[in-house]
């Protein structure tokens, strides 16, 4: 046995949300939204790809806030943190650790999204 990778993370929304979700993953992340297997496509929400791997958004009606998010790998944190900011979205800079930079947010849907860039040295 041999774990390569992580091929998608999911996150949930509220069953009425598919429209403000992307908004937000769509065109203020600017993900490029993939189409859902037919197979799945009856189950709502929708897919998007980020690097090699994607990001799936599922429809659940029970959403916790808690610590579980993904990390976002990033070049230009800065000027990421700068678009997020003039969408007026919150911004959490997170305790630091060595060798990154990084911050978070919450979704519309109360879901923690880390975004995280290695240092230059």
């Amino acid at each position: 046995m041999n774990i390569i990778g992580i091929h998608h993370v999911q996150l949930c929304i509220p069953h009425d949300k598919e429209k403000e979700a992307r908004i937000f993953y769509r065109d203020v992340l600017q993900l490029k939204e993939i189409p859902k297997p037919d197979s799945l496509s009856k189950n709502g929400g929708m897919w998007f790809q980020a690097g090699n791997q994607e990001l799936h958004i599922g429809i659940d009606s029970q959403i916790l806030k808690g610590k579980h998010h993904p990390a976002f790998l990033v070049e230009g944190l800065q000027d990421l943190h700068n678009h997020l900011a003039e969408q007026e979205i919150t911004i959490q800079q997170e305790i630091p650790i060595p060798g990154f930079n990084r911050f978070s947010i919450r979704d519309p849907f109360g879901n923690r999204i880390e975004f995280i860039e290695r240092e230059l040295l």
